[in-house]
């Protein structure tokens, strides 16, 4: 247990200067919003308090608001304000409304009528009730809704890293991607300190009688908004050029690990997930991006792939991996899925992906027309010898891959298929094997090696550079250690790379990732 303590502090350590600048995001992202949410939550619960057959329609509205999951949200805010800060903070804003909005509602009429009649009765004006006497005596009832509001920010603020917003939720969804409970941990854990730290500041602050806290009151808008300006200050700083890389990406030695070290390369990098990242290079948000060379997206957004001419992204195999058991307990399974071994490369899984990415047909309807275009579909047998269950990470190439192979089981043995399709991350859908909850997936013999053995910098330089040999090198150690078994490659060979808008590459003259290096360093 030390041990394990004292690698999650080493860790915690090497990172300070990025854990502190996601930190700073982190508070930002959360008092930005919840400025906005209380500067419009409070006037709306005071109004629904005068005026209260509005309150159902209001109420509601704000509840339905903060039942749509995080994600969806985040995710039909991208739209309308593209990625960034700007479609969280709405996200965190929303969310924050229901708390504030119901508990003004509820501290204001929740005052006992005879306070307020005797304070008409005294000559005060409607206007003078509500400063001296409704919002006094309701203030402990609403910031009880601010300090919910504040926690749930404080949570939902983690998931901002999905569109490039920082925080975080960059090292949780990194830790994910790249099986490092040490990055997960030193990002759950401070989210987790301030969420505790806001709660307790606000709790101390409900306390107070309101007399002692109207001078602090008056405060709390200049700190909320100091509080929130720590959002602009790691923005503030960085190079000519933006890129967005993924989590994944981020962490990995065939990564921007890689090309720290092989080329030094250093620019302003921020971390979103790949569902967003080609259309944000597409749009000007960003410039540079990281990306597979088998991704459909390349095509449709006119992206150039920036040549590696120091070869930090070796070419790998996708192959499904099995475990024995299954293999065991499905006889027919390994010849089955070896059908499609050989049958795609490059440029047909490049094809293949457009299809999805950019024309967004089904998966269902992409893998099928393959199978009949290579004679290899075959009608369902509706077996009943047992289900297989297909897992895949969440990208279009996985879908395909997942529903092709799903097709061939049921069309080739007695067996029924069932997908879970959209595990998320390398992390997820390995545990998932290994815990039997799915029986295989498609994997990547450089995912294999990098993230999932981590071997030796000696191990990864003698095998590494040649695909084959990781190849041989995965296959070994995955029988030895998880008793999971890799089957022959697919064909096609899915690398990292960097991408430009090629009108950018073009304008700027940068075709290599050493022409981008050398035109960081001229603009420095």
């Amino acid at each position: 247990m030390n041990e394990q303590q004292q690698t999650l502090w080493q860790f915690m350590q090497q990172q300070s200067g990025k854990l502190f600048t996601q930190t700073l995001e982190h508070i930002g992202l959360t008092f930005v919003s919840l400025l906005i949410a209380v500067v419009i939550g409070l006037p709306l619960g005071i109004l629904i308090a005068r005026k209260r057959k509005l309150s159902g329609t209001v109420l509601g509205i704000a509840g339905v608001l903060q039942t749509i999951p995080s994600i969806a949200l985040l995710g039909f805010m991208i739209p309308l304000l593209g990625i960034g800060a700007k479609p969280a903070i709405v996200a965190l804003f929303l969310y924050a409304l229901l708390p504030i909005i119901r508990n003004t509602y509820t501290g204001i009429t929740g005052v006992d009528a005879a306070v307020k009649e005797a304070a008409l009765a005294m000559g005060m004006s409607i206007k003078q009730v509500l400063l001296k006497v409704e919002l006094p005596l309701a203030m402990p009832v609403i910031l009880a809704g601010i300090r919910t509001a504040t926690v749930i920010n404080v949570g939902v603020a983690t998931l901002a890293s999905y569109i490039a917003a920082g925080g975080l939720g960059e090292f949780i969804f990194g830790g994910i991607s790249l099986n490092n409970s040490n990055m997960i941990l030193a990002g759950a854990i401070p989210a987790a300190l301030l969420a505790i730290l806001f709660d307790l500041l606000l709790s101390a602050l409900q306390k107070i009688s309101f007399k002692k806290l109207k001078v602090g009151l008056y405060a709390l808008p200049v700190i909320t908004l100091l509080l929130a300006s720590f959002y602009l200050i790691p923005s503030a700083m960085g190079t000519k050029l933006t890129a967005g890389f993924t989590p994944e990406f981020m962490g990995r030695q065939d990564g921007n690990l890689g090309l720290q070290q092989k080329y030094g390369l250093k620019m302003h990098t921020i971390v979103i997930n790949d569902a967003v990242m080609y259309k944000a290079a597409y749009e000007k948000q960003l410039d540079v991006i990281s990306g597979y060379s088998t991704d459909g997206r390349l095509k449709a957004y006119n992206l150039m792939v920036l040549d590696d001419d120091k070869n930090i992204f070796p070419p790998y195999y996708a192959a499904p991996i099995v475990r024995q058991d299954a293999l065991a307990k499905f006889p027919e399974l390994e010849k089955t899925l070896n059908l499609l071994s050989g049958h795609i490369n490059d440029s047909v899984m490049t094809e293949l992906n457009y299809r999805t990415d950019y024309l967004h047909q089904t998966p269902e309807r992409v893998a099928k027309d393959f199978l009949v275009a290579h004679h290899l579909y075959k009608p369902s047998q509706n077996g009943h010898a047992g289900t297989v269950r297909i897992g895949s990470k969440v990208f279009g190439e996985q879908y395909i891959l997942a529903s092709m192979y799903s097709m061939l089981i049921e069309g080739y043995t007695p067996y029924a298929a069932s997908t879970k399709t959209g595990l998320g991350g390398t992390k997820i859908c390995f545990d998932a094997l290994t815990n039997n909850q799915i029986d295989f997936y498609p994997e990547y013999t450089g995912t294999g090696l990098l993230v999932l053995l981590q071997p030796s910098v000696k191990v990864v330089n003698e095998v590494g550079a040649d695909r084959d040999k990781t190849y041989q090198y995965v296959q070994q150690q995955f029988k030895q250690r998880y008793h999971i078994q890799w089957l022959k490659p697919i064909g096609f060979n899915n690398a990292y790379a960097l991408m430009m808008r090629k009108q950018q590459s073009d304008d700027l003259n940068i075709k290599t990732i050493t022409d981008l290096k050398r035109f960081l360093d001229s603009n420095k």
